[in-house]
């Protein structure tokens, strides 16, 4: 195998490897990037059995072949050279010799028949969807995700059809929900709902991150494929049910209340400078016309604020983790932000006057 190829495709194909390959793993295959050369162009690929993605790039193929090398190795490799073009051959036992310019190096690789078969899914079953409603989908659900690899079920985003050319997802870690809808410009061939884990959604946000047209998606089996470009994402899916979250949403939460959004963030970013870690509480009252925040800690002492609120309702005191609350005041849009309360113990519902497709839930807890 001998190619010459663009210092930069070089670096930015190696680019979406970074966050694919295991940086820590028991296979080091896992850790590798594979290159196959052919036809004047250049495949890097790269999965941790979870996630995998492919990317084409333009090369001079001298000698096609193929091998495995260290994905981060020759990442760095890539970024720092100064030579506008890079020389790769591979020598015996898998070894590379990489040359730019007046700089030189011999890297250790792998057989590429250690690698790991991708995913080959029709690209005829590829369905158009539209990039920035599926960002906005992403970006209001993906905080809530559960990092608790224990409850597996809650380890990703729960993408389903919603009505006619509608879609719908959904995160909970069992203490919050997030919930958003977005029209599309065609149906999806959805069945039934799936679960994406949060690595591959991490990668398709990236991915779609500059897009604002439409992005080929196909689901096949208990893989996704997503294309964007020279760029091609594969999702293995997590096996479990999602919880059935219609019923953890209350239907009748006749307390309100209206809140200026960036006063409540910076009343509790303030306040929170003296809770306790382990649970992160803040306890807000409700009274006609206000709100208090209080955090209290016996090892630093207690924080008050008051936020001048709409409120209907009785006098009603909850304790709430103030993360939660950031994190989704974080992802809306409005200036002013709507609670819905029933009492101490019941879920409150945070509202968007401005997005009607979103809904976030947080769960009380005691103080």
């Amino acid at each position: 195998m001998e190619i010459k190829v663009s210092r930069e495709e070089l670096k930015q194909g190696l680019y979406w490897t970074q966050n694919v390959v295991e940086k820590k793993t028991t296979k080091p295959i896992l850790s590798n990037a594979l290159l196959e050369c052919s036809q004047d162009k250049l495949k890097i690929s790269a999965t941790d059995l979870e996630v995998g993605i492919s990317v084409e790039v333009a090369a001079q193929v001298k000698h096609p072949g193929q091998v495995a090398v260290p994905a981060k190795n020759l990442y760095d490799i890539a970024r720092e050279i100064t030579s506008e073009h890079i020389t790769i051959k591979r020598r015996d036992d898998h070894w590379l010799e990489i040359a730019a310019g007046s700089s030189k190096f011999k890297v250790v690789g792998l057989s590429p028949q250690e690698f790991p078969s991708m995913p080959e899914l029709a690209k005829k079953n590829l369905v158009g969807l539209d990039a920035p409603a599926l960002k906005a989908m992403i970006e209001k659900t993906l905080f809530a995700v559960s990092t608790d690899e224990t409850k597996y079920n809650l380890n990703g985003v729960f993408l389903e059809a919603a009505g006619d050319k509608k879609l719908r997802m959904v995160a909970t870690d069992g203490h919050r929900l997030s919930w958003c809808e977005r029209p599309m410009t065609q149906n999806f061939p959805l069945p039934k709902g799936v679960l994406l884990p949060r690595k591959g959604v991490l990668e398709l946000q990236k991915l779609i991150q500059e897009e604002d047209g439409v992005l080929p998606l196909a689901i096949e089996g208990r893989n996704v494929m997503v294309q964007r470009g020279p760029v091609t994402l594969f999702i293995r899916l997590i096996e479990g049910d999602f919880p059935d979250y219609r019923q953890v949403i209350p239907a009748k939460n006749d307390q309100s209340a209206l809140l200026p959004k960036a006063q409540m963030i910076g009343a509790l970013r303030r306040v929170s400078l003296l809770s306790q870690e382990h649970n992160r509480g803040v306890k807000l009252t409700f009274n006609s016309g206000q709100l208090e925040l209080m955090c209290s800690n016996p090892d630093l002492g207690e924080a008050r604020e008051e936020v001048e609120c709409q409120y209907k309702g009785k006098h009603l005191e909850v304790g709430f983790n103030y993360r939660y609350f950031l994190d989704v005041l974080a992802v809306l849009e409005d200036e002013t932000v709507k609670l819905e309360l029933k009492d101490e113990v019941s879920p409150c519902l945070i509202r968007s006057e401005i997005d009607k497709g979103f809904l976030s839930l947080i769960m009380p807890m005691r103080l």
